[in-house]
């Protein structure tokens, strides 16, 4: 949940509140910037300018963008006004813009000396034109405004968790909803199952395993891309798109290079999703050389003996742990 809005609207002690309530962290744009930077906010506007703030603003933005948790933030009043703050913002979760009137920023604000933008001569027209400058910015990266001047505290807390709590359920029920998308790949000689060595793959050709895999996908509602190369580099390039086209899971059977390609074990082990590597044969009773895999300790797990049906106990392993991680 990201708080915004003018100075004054009470984007901290909401901020409090809202810790407290949703028992999550809060992080503090401002507050922040003032313990990295060793000074107040007041300093940094004197000694280095407004420009710098913001940049150190986009800063501490970015790097909140990149922590992982679930957490109320409260952003300074001009954290908005950038384009890539609020993009960033966005992205974050649910933003929420506190609006209020000039009247009662300046009745909150006038005794207050901390605050470098409103020092000077005439107070309240600076409030009405900062106001006016940035009221287009709040509203087009808010998911929900609140006109906070005539609610207290207990209202306006009641208003954000209860947008927050539909949001999520609406969030959790598009994600069940979502197919997941999974990955297939098999290496070299696999498309010549039925072909090759019948007595240890069977008589089933490649086309059955692939009808086999696409039946397995309706029934889990998902999408499973299925790609067989007999080329090393081939097998290395389509690990390495996966790690930035969403897939979720990873079913691979290298074939012979199982045992020497330390090359896709190195791209295996850039893409953390499950994996689970998949012989068709028991290769723990075949010859010396077949029993060395340099891959599976990338992979979660490995299966091997049950024929083309362990690739269906591939696909549902990968299921479980997306089972276990909900």
């Amino acid at each position: 949940m990201i708080l915004t809005g003018f100075m004054g609207c009470g984007k901290s002690s909401m901020g409090i509140k809202l810790s407290y309530r949703m028992k999550m962290p809060l992080l503090d744009t401002d507050k922040m910037i003032e313990k990295k930077q060793g000074c107040t906010i007041s300093e940094i506007f004197e000694k280095q300018g407004e420009e710098t703030f913001r940049n150190l603003e986009t800063e501490c933005i970015r790097g909140i963008s990149k922590q992982k948790g679930t957490y109320v933030i409260s952003a300074g009043g001009g954290l908005p006004v950038r384009e890539e703050n609020r993009q960033i913002l966005k992205e974050l979760g649910m933003v929420v813009y506190l609006r209020i009137r000039p009247e009662t920023v300046y009745d909150r604000l006038k005794e207050d000396t901390t605050r470098p933008l409103l020092q000077g001569d005439s107070p309240m027209e600076k409030i009405r034109e900062l106001m006016e400058k940035r009221k287009a910015f709040y509203e087009e990266s808010a998911d929900l405004i609140i006109d906070s001047d005539n609610l207290d505290t207990e209202e306006i807390l009641s208003e954000i968790v209860k947008n927050y709590r539909k949001r999520q359920s609406a969030f959790l029920k598009k994600q069940k909803e979502k197919k997941r998308k999974l990955l297939v790949i098999n290496g070299p000689n696999i498309n010549f199952l039925g072909i090759r060595e019948k007595s240890v793959y069977g008589t089933e050709d490649y086309q059955f395993l692939l009808d086999m895999i696409a039946k397995k996908g309706e029934e889990k509602n998902c999408k499973i891309e299925v790609f067989q190369s007999n080329y090393e580099g081939a097998i290395i390039d389509r690990l390495q798109k996966s790690y930035f086209d969403g897939t979720e899971g990873i079913v691979i059977n290298p074939g012979a290079f199982t045992h020497y390609s330390y090359a896709i074990r190195d791209a295996l082990a850039s893409i953390v999703v499950p994996k689970v590597e998949i012989h068709i044969s028991d290769i723990t009773k075949r010859e010396d050389f077949r029993k060395v895999s340099v891959t599976k300790e990338v992979c979660d797990t490995q299966i091997y003996g049950q024929g083309l049906a362990g690739y269906l106990m591939a696909i549902d392993y990968i299921f479980s742990v997306f089972s276990n991680k909900c």
